[in-house]
């Protein structure tokens, strides 16, 4: 692990309303420790040689306090698109919570992604952060199996946890809900593992649940994908290569059968599947700009 003292923090996203309509995202930590395996952010377009290698953006709360008194209206905040704002490093540094309380301060709302069960140590910040004006963590559940997360997600709180965490975020009036991706083809896109994570999402005050019913796969992160699925179930390694070739997305071939299931779930219990279907922080007009005649 090593310091960075970064030059700048919010990245301005091009299409927010394919995420969250999270409209400028934040990563203080470059690298992850989660370990898993389908990791697309071990791809050569990051441009980290080794992603379990961490680096900390030591002065990301004086950076986003200088940052978000520049901008002229409030806009969701999202963290995690890329690195885990919950890595085991965040239990001793505090940074996200920092961050967190600099959110508060300044009064603009949040969006968190992640599969870590340290988030409710922030929950009152989170639901103070709601109260206010708007807060929702989406918990990365590809499975309730603990036994395949366990080499899937070798490094990240079993699956259980994050749920629990996510009912401790939902009672304190954080929108949240489970993002159900990636399904890995040949392993987790069958019935069964759908219909468990769904009901378990609902039994944990899910109130959106977002999938994606594939993979992708691309230059190192397929390399590494392979190794490591090699060690566990090696005849699925030449299934993907016959199925998929060097394809960069990677579809499960039950997708359309999975995509119906939750529909008709999330339909009947109430629970958003789409992004447009999703509550959000509505988008401020920016001021407009008078004449000076």
């Amino acid at each position: 692990m090593k310091e960075q003292l970064a030059k700048s923090l919010l990245v301005k996203t091009k299409q927010p309303e394919y995420w969250f309509n999270v409209e400028y995202n934040m990563n203080m930590y470059r690298g992850c420790s989660h370990g898993c395996i389908y990791c697309d952010s071990r791809s050569e377009c990051y441009r980290i040689d080794d992603f379990e290698d961490i680096t900390v953006k030591s002065n990301a709360p004086q950076l986003l306090r200088r940052e978000l008194a520049r901008l002229k209206r409030k806009a969701l905040i999202g963290t995690g698109a890329m690195s885990d704002p919950y890595i085991p490093a965040e239990r001793g540094l505090k940074l996200t919570g920092q961050l967190l309380e600099v959110l508060l301060e300044a009064n603009f709302p949040v969006h968190i992604t992640t599969k870590s069960d340290l988030i409710v140590r922030d929950k009152e910040l989170l639901g103070a952060i709601a109260a206010r004006s708007f807060a929702s963590a989406g918990f990365t559940v590809t499975t309730c199996d603990e036994r395949l997360s366990s080499w899937i997600e070798p490094h990240a709180p079993a699956p259980s946890a994050r749920l629990t965490a996510m009912k401790a975020l939902a009672d304190q009036g954080v929108y949240t809900g489970i993002l159900l991706m990636p399904v890995l083809p040949f392993l987790l896109d069958h019935p069964g593992n759908l219909t468990t994570v769904m009901e378990q999402a609902k039994l944990h005050g899910a109130r959106f649940i977002i999938p994606m019913f594939g993979v992708t796969l691309r230059d190192r992160q397929r390399e590494y994908y392979y190794q490591k699925l090699g060690g566990h179930r090696p005849l699925l390694v030449s299934q993907y290569q016959r199925a998929y070739g060097g394809r960069y997305h990677c579809e499960s071939f039950r997708a359309k059968q999975l995509w119906s299931m939750l529909q008709d779930y999330c339909r009947k219990h109430g629970i958003a599947c789409t992004m447009d279907g999703l509550k959000q922080f509505p988008k401020e007009e920016e001021p407009e700009q008078l004449d000076l005649f």
